[in-house]
Protein backbone atom coordinates (compact mmCIF):
# COMPACT_ATOMS: atom_id res chain seq x y z
CA UNK A 1 0.00 0.00 0.00
CA UNK A 2 1.12 3.54 -0.67
CA UNK A 3 -0.09 6.65 1.15
CA UNK A 4 0.91 10.35 0.62
CA UNK A 5 -12.99 -1.65 -29.23
CA UNK A 6 -10.86 -4.60 -28.09
CA UNK A 7 -9.34 -6.07 -31.28
CA UNK A 8 -10.41 -3.35 -33.69
CA UNK A 9 -8.04 -0.69 -32.32
CA UNK A 10 -4.95 0.11 -34.35
CA UNK A 11 -1.58 -0.78 -32.84
CA UNK A 12 -0.16 2.46 -31.47
CA UNK A 13 3.43 3.57 -31.13
CA UNK A 14 3.12 2.81 -27.41
CA UNK A 15 2.14 -0.79 -28.13
CA UNK A 16 5.13 -1.20 -30.43
CA UNK A 17 7.80 0.39 -28.25
CA UNK A 18 6.41 1.24 -24.82
CA UNK A 19 4.84 -0.63 -21.95
CA UNK A 20 1.21 -1.12 -21.03
CA UNK A 21 -0.09 0.48 -17.83
CA UNK A 22 -3.37 -0.65 -16.28
CA UNK A 23 -5.05 1.81 -13.89
CA UNK A 24 -8.03 0.47 -11.92
CA UNK A 25 -10.66 2.61 -10.20
CA UNK A 26 -10.57 0.92 -6.79
CA UNK A 27 -13.78 2.12 -5.17
CA UNK A 28 -15.82 1.58 -8.33
CA UNK A 29 -14.85 -2.09 -8.56
CA UNK A 30 -15.18 -2.59 -4.80
CA UNK A 31 -18.74 -1.24 -4.82
CA UNK A 32 -19.61 -3.22 -7.93
CA UNK A 33 -18.30 -6.40 -6.35
CA UNK A 34 -20.10 -5.75 -3.05
CA UNK A 35 -23.52 -5.38 -4.69
CA UNK A 36 -22.98 -8.12 -7.30
CA UNK A 37 -22.21 -10.80 -4.72
CA UNK A 38 -24.48 -11.00 -1.68
CA UNK A 39 -24.13 -12.62 1.74
CA UNK A 40 -20.63 -14.09 1.36
CA UNK A 41 -18.64 -14.47 4.57
CA UNK A 42 -16.09 -16.81 6.12
CA UNK A 43 -16.52 -19.14 9.11
CA UNK A 44 -15.51 -16.31 11.45
CA UNK A 45 -18.46 -14.25 10.26
CA UNK A 46 -16.31 -11.71 8.40
CA UNK A 47 -17.95 -10.34 5.23
CA UNK A 48 -15.90 -11.24 2.15
CA UNK A 49 -18.18 -10.59 -0.84
CA UNK A 50 -16.47 -7.38 -2.00
CA UNK A 51 -13.01 -8.89 -1.50
CA UNK A 52 -13.88 -11.99 -3.51
CA UNK A 53 -15.50 -10.08 -6.37
CA UNK A 54 -12.66 -7.56 -6.53
CA UNK A 55 -9.96 -10.23 -6.71
CA UNK A 56 -11.87 -12.06 -9.44
CA UNK A 57 -12.31 -8.82 -11.43
CA UNK A 58 -8.67 -7.78 -11.08
CA UNK A 59 -7.39 -11.22 -12.06
CA UNK A 60 -9.64 -11.10 -15.11
CA UNK A 61 -8.21 -7.71 -16.15
CA UNK A 62 -4.67 -8.97 -15.77
CA UNK A 63 -5.48 -11.97 -17.96
CA UNK A 64 -7.39 -9.92 -20.53
CA UNK A 65 -4.80 -7.17 -20.88
CA UNK A 66 -1.43 -8.67 -19.85
CA UNK A 67 -0.12 -5.28 -18.67
CA UNK A 68 3.49 -4.62 -17.75
CA UNK A 69 2.60 -2.02 -15.12
CA UNK A 70 -0.50 -1.72 -12.94
CA UNK A 71 -2.02 0.17 -10.02
CA UNK A 72 -5.34 0.23 -8.21
CA UNK A 73 -6.17 3.86 -7.43
CA UNK A 74 -8.36 4.87 -4.48
CA UNK A 75 -10.49 7.88 -3.55
CA UNK A 76 -9.16 9.60 -0.45
CA UNK A 77 -11.40 12.65 -0.11
CA UNK A 78 -12.56 15.58 -2.20
CA UNK A 79 -10.17 18.33 -3.38
CA UNK A 80 -10.80 21.62 -1.63
CA UNK A 81 -11.20 23.43 -4.95
CA UNK A 82 -14.32 21.36 -5.69
CA UNK A 83 -15.89 21.47 -2.22
CA UNK A 84 -15.30 25.24 -2.03
CA UNK A 85 -16.91 25.78 -5.42
CA UNK A 86 -19.92 23.53 -4.88
CA UNK A 87 -20.38 22.53 -1.20
CA UNK A 88 -23.14 20.07 -2.12
CA UNK A 89 -20.78 18.08 -4.35
CA UNK A 90 -21.43 14.34 -3.74
CA UNK A 91 -23.30 15.08 -0.51
CA UNK A 92 -26.34 13.11 -1.67
CA UNK A 93 -24.40 9.85 -1.75
CA UNK A 94 -25.24 7.26 0.87
CA UNK A 95 -22.68 6.23 3.45
CA UNK A 96 -20.59 3.17 2.63
CA UNK A 97 -22.40 0.03 3.85
CA UNK A 98 -21.12 -1.20 7.21
CA UNK A 99 -20.39 -4.65 5.80
CA UNK A 100 -18.29 -3.13 3.04
CA UNK A 101 -16.18 -0.77 5.13
CA UNK A 102 -13.72 -3.35 6.60
CA UNK A 103 -13.36 -5.01 3.21
CA UNK A 104 -11.78 -1.95 1.59
CA UNK A 105 -8.69 -2.18 3.79
CA UNK A 106 -8.46 -5.91 3.15
CA UNK A 107 -8.59 -5.36 -0.61
CA UNK A 108 -5.88 -2.70 -0.37
CA UNK A 109 -3.67 -5.19 1.47
CA UNK A 110 -4.33 -8.03 -0.97
CA UNK A 111 -3.85 -6.14 -4.24
CA UNK A 112 -0.02 -5.98 -3.89
CA UNK A 113 0.08 -9.78 -3.50
CA UNK A 114 -1.18 -9.96 -7.09
CA UNK A 115 1.76 -7.74 -7.97
CA UNK A 116 -0.32 -4.59 -8.39
CA UNK A 117 0.41 -1.35 -6.53
CA UNK A 118 -2.34 0.13 -4.34
CA UNK A 119 -2.05 3.95 -4.45
CA UNK A 120 -3.78 7.13 -3.29
CA UNK A 121 -3.22 10.71 -2.22
CA UNK A 122 -4.90 12.52 0.67
CA UNK A 123 -7.84 14.77 -0.29
CA UNK A 124 -7.69 13.46 -3.84
CA UNK A 125 -10.23 11.65 -5.99
CA UNK A 126 -9.17 8.58 -7.90
CA UNK A 127 -10.03 10.06 -11.31
CA UNK A 128 -7.57 12.95 -10.82
CA UNK A 129 -4.76 10.62 -9.77
CA UNK A 130 -5.55 8.22 -12.62
CA UNK A 131 -5.47 11.15 -15.06
CA UNK A 132 -2.10 12.29 -13.69
CA UNK A 133 -0.68 8.79 -14.07
CA UNK A 134 -2.10 8.56 -17.60
CA UNK A 135 -0.39 11.82 -18.60
CA UNK A 136 2.96 10.73 -17.12
CA UNK A 137 2.76 7.32 -18.81
CA UNK A 138 1.72 8.85 -22.12
CA UNK A 139 4.70 11.21 -21.99
CA UNK A 140 6.95 8.19 -21.44
CA UNK A 141 5.52 6.54 -24.57
CA UNK A 142 3.45 3.92 -22.78
CA UNK A 143 -0.02 2.64 -23.56
CA UNK A 144 -2.61 3.24 -20.83
CA UNK A 145 -5.79 1.32 -20.03
CA UNK A 146 -8.28 2.85 -17.59
CA UNK A 147 -10.59 0.36 -15.87
CA UNK A 148 -13.37 2.64 -14.69
CA UNK A 149 -16.95 3.75 -15.13
CA UNK A 150 -16.14 7.40 -14.35
CA UNK A 151 -17.51 9.73 -17.04
CA UNK A 152 -14.79 12.32 -16.44
CA UNK A 153 -12.00 9.92 -17.38
CA UNK A 154 -13.33 9.47 -20.91
CA UNK A 155 -11.80 12.91 -21.50
CA UNK A 156 -8.37 11.23 -21.37
CA UNK A 157 -8.90 8.87 -24.32
CA UNK A 158 -6.58 9.31 -27.28
CA UNK A 159 -4.38 7.08 -29.44
CA UNK A 160 -2.47 5.91 -26.33
CA UNK A 161 -5.24 5.85 -23.69
CA UNK A 162 -8.28 3.57 -23.77
CA UNK A 163 -11.02 2.51 -21.36
CA UNK A 164 -11.54 -1.13 -20.36
CA UNK A 165 -15.16 -2.23 -20.22
CA UNK A 166 -17.08 -5.47 -19.79
CA UNK A 167 -20.49 -3.79 -20.18
CA UNK A 168 -22.65 -5.59 -22.75
CA UNK A 169 -23.48 -2.30 -24.48
CA UNK A 170 -19.77 -1.69 -25.15
CA UNK A 171 -18.93 -5.13 -26.57
CA UNK A 172 -18.56 -5.45 -30.33
CA UNK A 173 -19.96 -8.98 -30.09
CA UNK A 174 -21.82 -10.82 -27.29
CA UNK A 175 -19.02 -13.39 -27.33
CA UNK A 176 -16.32 -10.79 -26.60
CA UNK A 177 -15.09 -10.93 -22.98
CA UNK A 178 -14.24 -7.22 -22.89
CA UNK A 179 -13.83 -4.06 -24.95
CA UNK A 180 -11.12 -1.42 -25.12
CA UNK A 181 -12.83 1.85 -25.91
CA UNK A 182 -10.60 4.07 -28.02
CA UNK A 183 -11.19 7.23 -30.00
CA UNK A 184 -13.79 5.85 -32.40
CA UNK A 185 -15.77 4.11 -29.66
CA UNK A 186 -15.78 7.22 -27.44
CA UNK A 187 -16.88 9.43 -30.35
CA UNK A 188 -19.75 7.04 -31.02
CA UNK A 189 -20.67 6.82 -27.33
CA UNK A 190 -20.57 10.56 -26.59
CA UNK A 191 -21.14 12.20 -29.98
CA UNK A 192 -18.12 14.49 -29.51
CA UNK A 193 -14.35 14.27 -29.33
CA UNK A 194 -12.96 13.08 -25.96
CA UNK A 195 -11.59 16.52 -25.14
CA UNK A 196 -15.15 17.91 -25.46
CA UNK A 197 -16.67 15.53 -22.90
CA UNK A 198 -15.90 18.01 -20.14
CA UNK A 199 -17.97 20.58 -22.04
CA UNK A 200 -20.87 18.13 -22.33
CA UNK A 201 -20.76 17.50 -18.58
CA UNK A 202 -20.51 21.24 -17.90
CA UNK A 203 -23.81 21.72 -19.72
CA UNK A 204 -25.66 18.66 -18.43
CA UNK A 205 -24.21 18.44 -14.94
CA UNK A 206 -23.87 15.04 -13.29
CA UNK A 207 -26.64 13.78 -11.04
CA UNK A 208 -24.37 11.07 -9.63
CA UNK A 209 -22.07 13.78 -8.24
CA UNK A 210 -24.83 16.24 -7.34
CA UNK A 211 -23.70 18.71 -10.01
CA UNK A 212 -26.72 20.57 -11.50
CA UNK A 213 -26.79 21.34 -15.20
CA UNK A 214 -28.86 23.34 -17.69
CA UNK A 215 -32.48 22.29 -16.98
CA UNK A 216 -33.89 19.95 -19.61
CA UNK A 217 -30.61 19.61 -21.55
CA UNK A 218 -29.40 16.04 -21.95
CA UNK A 219 -26.13 14.62 -23.20
CA UNK A 220 -27.34 14.23 -26.80
CA UNK A 221 -28.59 17.81 -26.94
CA UNK A 222 -25.38 19.15 -25.40
CA UNK A 223 -23.27 17.16 -27.86
CA UNK A 224 -25.33 18.48 -30.80
CA UNK A 225 -24.79 22.07 -29.64
CA UNK A 226 -21.05 21.52 -29.36
CA UNK A 227 -20.84 19.90 -32.79
CA UNK A 228 -22.78 22.79 -34.29
CA UNK A 229 -20.89 25.60 -32.58
CA UNK A 230 -17.45 24.11 -31.95
CA UNK A 231 -16.87 24.78 -28.27
CA UNK A 232 -18.38 25.70 -24.94
CA UNK A 233 -16.56 29.05 -25.09
CA UNK A 234 -18.46 29.98 -28.26
CA UNK A 235 -21.81 28.94 -26.75
CA UNK A 236 -21.27 31.07 -23.65
CA UNK A 237 -19.69 34.01 -25.46
CA UNK A 238 -22.11 34.12 -28.39
CA UNK A 239 -25.40 32.58 -27.24
CA UNK A 240 -27.19 34.36 -30.07
CA UNK A 241 -25.88 31.62 -32.37
CA UNK A 242 -28.18 29.08 -30.68
CA UNK A 243 -31.21 28.80 -32.94
CA UNK A 244 -33.67 27.32 -30.46
CA UNK A 245 -34.85 30.26 -28.31
CA UNK A 246 -35.85 28.08 -25.34
CA UNK A 247 -32.44 26.38 -25.24
CA UNK A 248 -30.74 29.76 -25.67
CA UNK A 249 -32.65 31.23 -22.72
CA UNK A 250 -31.89 28.23 -20.50
CA UNK A 251 -28.16 28.39 -21.24
CA UNK A 252 -28.09 32.15 -20.61
CA UNK A 253 -29.89 31.66 -17.29
CA UNK A 254 -27.50 28.87 -16.26
CA UNK A 255 -24.28 30.50 -17.52
CA UNK A 256 -22.74 30.90 -14.06
CA UNK A 257 -23.58 27.30 -13.18
CA UNK A 258 -22.06 26.03 -16.43
CA UNK A 259 -18.84 27.97 -15.76
CA UNK A 260 -18.69 26.44 -12.29
CA UNK A 261 -19.32 23.00 -13.71
CA UNK A 262 -16.45 23.37 -16.15
CA UNK A 263 -14.09 23.82 -13.21
CA UNK A 264 -15.73 20.96 -11.29
CA UNK A 265 -15.23 18.40 -14.08
CA UNK A 266 -11.73 19.58 -14.96
CA UNK A 267 -9.31 16.80 -14.12
CA UNK A 268 -6.09 17.51 -12.25
CA UNK A 269 -3.43 16.02 -14.50
CA UNK A 270 -0.25 17.23 -12.80
CA UNK A 271 -0.49 15.76 -9.30
CA UNK A 272 2.62 14.52 -7.54
CA UNK A 273 2.56 10.75 -8.05
CA UNK A 274 2.83 8.56 -4.92
CA UNK A 275 4.97 6.16 -6.97
CA UNK A 276 6.66 6.86 -10.30
CA UNK A 277 5.20 5.11 -13.32
CA UNK A 278 8.21 2.84 -13.73
CA UNK A 279 7.79 1.63 -10.13
CA UNK A 280 4.43 0.06 -11.03
CA UNK A 281 5.98 -3.10 -12.48
CA UNK A 282 3.84 -6.14 -11.73
CA UNK A 283 5.66 -8.34 -9.23
CA UNK A 284 3.37 -11.02 -7.75
CA UNK A 285 3.91 -12.51 -4.29
CA UNK A 286 2.24 -15.91 -4.83
CA UNK A 287 3.17 -17.63 -1.58
CA UNK A 288 1.68 -14.80 0.47
CA UNK A 289 -1.37 -14.68 -1.80
CA UNK A 290 -2.09 -18.37 -1.27
CA UNK A 291 -1.81 -17.96 2.50
CA UNK A 292 -4.28 -15.05 2.44
CA UNK A 293 -6.72 -16.97 0.25
CA UNK A 294 -6.59 -19.77 2.82
CA UNK A 295 -7.39 -17.31 5.62
CA UNK A 296 -10.26 -15.85 3.63
CA UNK A 297 -11.52 -19.38 2.90
CA UNK A 298 -11.69 -18.72 -0.83
CA UNK A 299 -11.17 -22.38 -1.63
CA UNK A 300 -12.10 -22.30 -5.31
CA UNK A 301 -10.03 -19.19 -6.00
CA UNK A 302 -7.13 -20.65 -4.02
CA UNK A 303 -7.31 -23.81 -6.11
CA UNK A 304 -7.35 -21.77 -9.34
CA UNK A 305 -4.25 -19.83 -8.34
CA UNK A 306 -2.47 -22.95 -7.15
CA UNK A 307 -3.19 -24.78 -10.40
CA UNK A 308 -2.02 -21.81 -12.45
CA UNK A 309 1.24 -21.76 -10.51
CA UNK A 310 1.82 -25.44 -11.11
CA UNK A 311 4.70 -26.55 -8.89
CA UNK A 312 6.34 -23.14 -8.71
CA UNK A 313 5.48 -22.39 -5.08
CA UNK A 314 6.39 -25.84 -3.79
CA UNK A 315 9.70 -25.85 -5.64
CA UNK A 316 10.55 -22.33 -4.53
CA UNK A 317 10.80 -21.03 -8.09
CA UNK A 318 8.19 -18.37 -7.42
CA UNK A 319 10.16 -16.66 -4.67
CA UNK A 320 10.98 -13.12 -5.62
CA UNK A 321 7.95 -12.91 -7.94
CA UNK A 322 9.81 -12.29 -11.19
CA UNK A 323 7.27 -11.38 -13.87
CA UNK A 324 8.89 -13.50 -16.58
CA UNK A 325 8.67 -16.68 -14.48
CA UNK A 326 5.49 -16.24 -12.51
CA UNK A 327 3.04 -13.68 -13.86
CA UNK A 328 2.14 -15.58 -16.99
CA UNK A 329 1.17 -18.59 -14.88
CA UNK A 330 -0.53 -16.62 -12.10
CA UNK A 331 -2.95 -14.81 -14.39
Amino acid sequence: MVGPVRGACRVSAAEKHGLKLLLVDGHYYAYRSFFAIRSLSNSRGEPTNAVYGFLKALRRMLRDLAPDLAAVVWDMGIPKRRSDLQPAYKQQREEMPDLMRPQIGRIQQLVPLLGVASVWLADTEADDLMASYAVAARQAGHEVVLATNDKDLFQMVDDQVRVYSTAKTDLASPSDPFALLGLEAVRAKWGVEPHQIGAVLSLTGDAADNIPGVPGLGAKGAAALLRAHGSLDVLLREPGRIENPRVREKILAAKEQVEQNREMVRLDTDLELPLPVEALRIVPRPEELLRELDLLEFRTLRQEVSLELGGAVKSGEAKGGQRSEVQGELF
